[in-house]
């Protein structure tokens, strides 16, 4: 995959750096399998200082916050790059870094949603279950409706995902990403 995808990487990566300069991946630290810690990797496509106009956005705009706390995501985010962030991440293709996880083994091709370490609380009763397996490059909420769910919704896919194991479900679900990406829907 890494030989098959290398020159889309690289065309990427200087679109990124044209269109903002700076790093053009950004590392992450996510939770993985028996919570070991790990740098997730994916193409930068937010502005630098995100953190900063996310923390400002959340104090000052009740609405942005309340969208905020039922998904963790904003769908009119003022910081993501003009142009080439929203296209990376209609496309899904800021996630293809990702690849190098897989590689070093912090990862696998399918799995549930890598998440950060406070996000295992809305895991509840089944973070410990969530930790028993390597989070996916795609998975059960890529194809269960990506950001037009609650996370509820997306912790009961991996949860059920994580029960029902079988490899013929994997392979489903690497066939129906590849659909969901060429569409489009539902990421932003």
């Amino acid at each position: 995959m890494l030989v098959i995808f290398a020159p889309l990487m690289l065309a990427i990566a200087a679109m990124i750096w044209w269109v903002d300069g700076g790093r053009v991946v950004y590392r992450h630290e996510r939770v993985g399998r028996n919570g070991t810690r790990f740098m997730c990797l994916k193409f930068r496509t937010m502005i630098s200082n995100a953190d900063e106009v996310l923390h400002d956005l959340l104090a000052n705009d009740a609405r942005a916050r309340a969208e905020w706390e039922m998904g963790r995501k904003l769908k009119d985010d003022p910081r993501i790059l003009r142009t080439v962030g929203h296209f990376l991440r209609r496309s899904s293709l800021d996630e293809l870094p990702q690849i190098w996880n897989v590689l070093r083994g912090d990862m696998s091709i399918v799995g549930p949603r890598p998440v950060v370490r406070d996000e295992l609380k809305l895991y509840g009763e089944w973070a410990s279950l969530y930790l028993s397996v390597r989070p996916g490059l795609t998975g059960p909420w890529q194809v269960g409706g990506r950001s037009d769910t609650t996370y509820e919704h997306r912790v009961l896919l991996d949860v059920d995902y994580i029960r029902s194991w079988r490899l013929a479900h994997d392979l489903r679900i690497v066939a129906l990403t590849a659909l969901m990406l060429v569409r489009g829907k539902g990421a932003y």
